[in-house]
């Protein structure tokens, strides 16, 4: 199982491309929107919104007869460099994370973990409002990934978190509850979850959340999270001071 937005290998860090200084990049991430992209595009997600045949024209001839030669079809080649770009990802190289990503969605548009992994970047540099829109396009194509609905309900509650609108809350909420139904094993949701009963002011839901991810993964604790929880009311468990 890939790592979740919240694990502490990808956020608390949680032949490559070569590093550039960051760029803004259009919150709505969708194939097309793009004109004329160079080379610089291969580290903006997806692109920068290119449309695949903009993207080929991009990575090259060369590079897609390399992967014909190489791999069995497109899918399988997708997967590997989706899977490269979280080896990349977790040992803290985001930029040439990026281009494996993007070269996973190039090689196939239906691979979830291309749009998961640059929204787990996009969240770490902050941008939120393009986390969601990536997640929102992985879920679209693979709506019972738990580790997406939790990644994404995680993305809108930090959202809430800045601007402090009620239907991101209740969107994020939304998502983390379906998680944990269909994952009860998913730690890192619990605790995500914990966090929207908080501002929820449900402090006592919120506790429930923090132990039962507390038995599945003490790593997955926020102890900032916790100390802010306890001084609005005490552990019932007696186990956070």
């Amino acid at each position: 199982m890939k790592n979740s937005l919240w694990l502490p290998a990808l956020l608390l860090l949680l032949a490559a491309a070569p590093t550039q200084a960051q760029r803004k990049v259009k919150v709505k991430t969708k194939p097309g929107n793009a004109v004329a992209p160079d080379k610089s595009s291969r580290l903006l997600p997806l692109f920068g919104g290119a449309s695949v045949a903009q993207a080929e024209q991009v990575v090259g001839p060369a590079f897609l007869a390399d992967v014909e030669r190489s791999f069995a079809s497109r899918t399988e080649a997708s997967k590997f460099f989706s899977d490269k770009g979280y080896e990349y990802l977790t040992e803290n190289q985001p930029d040439t994370a990026v281009y494996r990503f993007n070269l996973a969605w190039l090689l196939n548009q239906k691979n979830a973990e291309a749009y998961r992994g640059l929204g787990v970047i996009a969240s770490q540099r902050s941008n939120n409002d393009e986390a969601i829109s990536l997640l929102a396009q992985g879920l679209a194509v693979e709506p019972n990934s738990t580790l997406l609905l939790s990644d994404l309900g995680a993305s809108y509650v930090i959202r809430y978190e800045k601007d402090k609108k009620k239907k991101d809350l209740t969107q994020g909420m939304e998502y983390l509850q379906k998680a944990v139904a269909a994952d009860p094993q998913n730690a890192e949701a619990w605790q995500q979850l914990a966090r929207g009963y908080y501002f929820q002011e449900n402090y006592a839901k919120a506790w429930e959340a923090v132990h039962t991810g507390q038995k599945l993964s003490v790593a997955a604790l926020d102890f900032q999270f916790i100390g802010d929880l306890v001084s609005k009311m005490p552990d019932p468990q007696g186990t956070f001071k």
